[in-house]
């Protein structure tokens, strides 16, 4: 299927690792020039080892999206070394690295981090791009939200209540833009195996009693055999997958949604 993203802009951010990384390789894959947008010291290395697999131009761009000077820095930046932006994807997001059941074991500044990166980032790449999307009449946007933006997850409740804020962010952006040809969509993860779901892991263990403890891998199978129908862990790639199409003309008709790769998870509750 000819996604007809070949020479398209595309911005990634948190594209240095994980899901994000899987995004601009899915990407790259259609013909799609990648600006990978991260923190992450590793940014450069991550878009050269995507275009010399590739063959595709991409950009390793340092940005903080909390930082609405550095994001606008990163646009202008990203313009210059690719073109316009066709389509974003903002996937760069944090928990709040402690485990969150019941809310009370965290502090209301351990909230702060967490609302500045994931709802402020959202906020600062929308009003970065938007504008020439706007004047150009064209583009997409694609948010990385979560299934615990859905539920109230409760391992992390400020990593779930910033989620839930991208998706309606999401939803009011998608209304906003559609006059002028541009859709908006968020895309939410089930169970994805990533270091921050790693890091929900170890907030949990180390709260239990020695005779509670499991490993890593313990703690996921029994969680993904419990709670996820299909009875098994989405890949990153399986979330590159359905970033990409709805970046695509064949999604042409689909803005404002909220779809869930989650195995079910969702279903099950």
């Amino acid at each position: 299927m000819d996604l007809q993203l070949r020479e398209h802009v595309v911005v990634v951010t948190g594209g240095a690792s994980g899901i994000g990384y899987a995004i601009a390789q899915g990407f790259a894959a259609e013909g799609a020039g990648v600006a990978l947008w991260d923190r992450s010291p590793q940014v450069a290395v991550a878009a050269a080892e995507i275009a010399d697999r590739n063959g595709v131009p991409t950009k390793g761009v340092s940005v903080d999206v909390a930082d609405q000077a550095s994001v606008e820095a990163a646009v202008r930046e990203t313009n210059l070394a690719l073109g316009p932006i066709d389509h974003l994807v903002h996937a760069a997001a944090i928990g709040s690295g402690k485990f969150g059941f019941p809310f009370t074991n965290l502090e209301p500044s351990d909230w702060r981090r967490s609302l500045e990166v994931n709802i402020m980032g959202m906020v600062h790449v929308a009003h970065a791009v938007a504008p020439a999307m706007i004047e150009r009449k064209s583009g997409t946007m694609v948010f990385i939200a979560s299934v615990a933006g859905q539920i109230g997850s409760q391992t992390d409740p400020p990593y779930s209540a910033t989620k839930a804020a991208n998706i309606n962010f999401a939803q009011c952006l998608a209304k906003d833009l559609a006059g002028s040809g541009i859709r908006v969509n968020s895309v939410c993860p089930g169970m994805v195996q990533t270091p921050l779901n790693k890091g929900v892991w170890q907030a949990w263990n180390n709260l239990q009693p020695a005779d509670k403890r499991q490993t890593y891998e313990e703690w996921a199978g029994d969680k993904v055999r419990q709670i996820v129908p299909l009875g098994r862990w989405q890949q990153p790639a399986d979330i590159a997958d359905m970033v990409v199409f709805l970046s695509s003309t064949r999604a042409m008709q689909v803005t404002g949604q909220t779809i869930n790769v989650d195995g079910g998870y969702v279903m099950h509750w």
